[in-house]
């Protein structure tokens, strides 16, 4: 296990314990979660190593990496995703001005968007840590990402974008990645970071059973300042934020089962159209947030 002294953001020695948080995917063990009061970053406690892990993504519902439609959380999400992945793919020819380019999606999973920006005829790589993940990238769409350390091979200065959807709060090496992402991106072009904000509403609302704190894998906690601060180390700054509104209400579903060891559908679109409704006027406010980051 991984301890950490100082804040894993930016080295801080003054952090403290939040709450304890369940994993409520796979395994059952209760894992701290902390926060710094320096960047307000907040990161999983006591995490496995990065080949201990694995274990802790070997659930058959771990959508990812399955492609499951099981249950109706996960029949809803593939039916808003076909929309989202348009939407992804339409931002990222606005955000780089190209109908067509060179993109890098790390952490592609079983390689949706990917798929979606070979189709629109962008010259697309994906990197993918999970070996079941990458063969299903390829029985489903044709594709084959890359096992993840290829990242530390791939030629400088190569990609007009950057994404990565959910994934930075994977990574157990956050600097080492972040300064390799400055080196691949072209000089003109953007970096795409979407992560759970663990200050938004929904976020504050569930507490310790929000599920996006999705512990031990995501071994980082999101803040918008701890985002800004952690890019402008790195000499990189964030120059816009977007929302993902349909996260609120997914997150919300799945908090609502964490939380009362059921579903509340009802209760779950409230909650989640609250959370909207209070980052309407603010994107920072959000449940999840796309950061566009440039060098």
């Amino acid at each position: 296990m991984i301890h950490y002294t100082a804040c894993p953001f930016c080295s801080a020695p003054n952090i403290r314990k939040k709450f304890s948080v369940k994993d409520d995917t796979v395994s059952g063990q209760h894992f701290d979660v902390y926060e710094c009061m320096s960047c307000t970053g907040a990161f999983t406690q006591n995490i496995p190593t990065q080949e201990e892990v694995g274990q802790y993504y070997a659930s058959a519902t771990y959508i990812s990496h399955s492609e499951t439609k099981e249950g109706l959380v996960n029949k809803l999400y593939h039916a808003v995703r076909s929309r989202t992945l348009h939407q992804k793919r339409k931002m990222i020819q606005q955000l780089t001005g190209k109908a067509k380019g060179s993109l890098l999606d790390v952490g592609c999973g079983t390689g949706a968007f990917l798929h979606k920006m070979l189709e629109a005829g962008w010259d697309a790589t994906g990197l993918e840590p999970d070996e079941t993940a990458r063969k299903n990238a390829f029985d489903l769409y044709q594709v084959q990402p890359l096992p993840s350390p290829e990242i530390f091979n791939l030629p400088d200065q190569q990609y007009d974008a950057i994404t990565m959807w959910h994934v930075l709060e994977h990574v157990h090496q956050l600097h080492e990645y972040i300064d390799q992402l400055k080196k691949l991106i072209k000089p003109s072009g953007k970096i795409v970071i979407a992560v759970p904000n663990y200050t938004s509403d929904d976020a504050n609302h569930y507490g310790k059973y929000w599920a996006a704190y999705d512990v031990p894998r995501h071994l980082y906690h999101f803040s918008p300042a701890s985002m800004k601060a952690l890019m402008l180390q790195h000499g990189m700054r964030v120059v816009q934020y977007k929302p993902m509104w349909f996260d609120s209400f997914y997150v919300s579903m799945l908090s609502e089962q964490y939380k009362n060891g059921k579903g509340n559908l009802v209760a779950a679109f409230f909650r989640g159209l609250a959370s909207n409704i209070t980052a309407f006027g603010n994107k920072e406010k959000c449940s999840s947030v796309i950061y566009v980051i440039e060098k």
